[in-house]
């Protein structure tokens, strides 16, 4: 089984254009951009890195998430709770069906796994 290796990625050029976010609080939309990993082992889960330019919108991943945060700085507000702030060097775990308002102050780069 092959090691998969993104040298430098939290500058790597090789993410693809996404277009807008699906649910933008902000105009214009901020867009994002990402490059998957077939993980082989993985089985559903789904791997790679993640970009998101300035703006907000809401949280649409039903999914469990786990992510670590490699540029940019944001806010994340839980649907009834209070904002947190994450920056670069951050490690985040979402259980299922967490919902709320991402406000992207820095453009925001992330390796994520999301798990079926």
């Amino acid at each position: 089984m092959p090691i998969t290796i993104i040298p430098h990625s939290v500058s790597c050029n090789d993410l693809t254009d996404d277009g807008p976010v699906g649910r933008p609080l902000s105009q214009p939309p901020c867009r994002t951009s990402s490059l998957e990993v077939d993980l082989e082992g993985a089985g559903q889960n789904r791997t790679g890195l993640w970009e998101c330019a300035v703006g907000a919108y809401e949280r649409q991943v039903a999914e469990a998430e786990v992510m670590h945060i490699l540029a940019g700085e944001c806010l994340f507000t839980p649907t009834g709770g209070t904002p947190i702030r994450i920056k670069a060097g951050d490690t985040l775990f979402f259980p299922a069906n967490t919902t709320g308002i991402w406000e992207i102050l820095e453009p925001l780069r992330k390796v994520y796994v999301i798990l079926q």
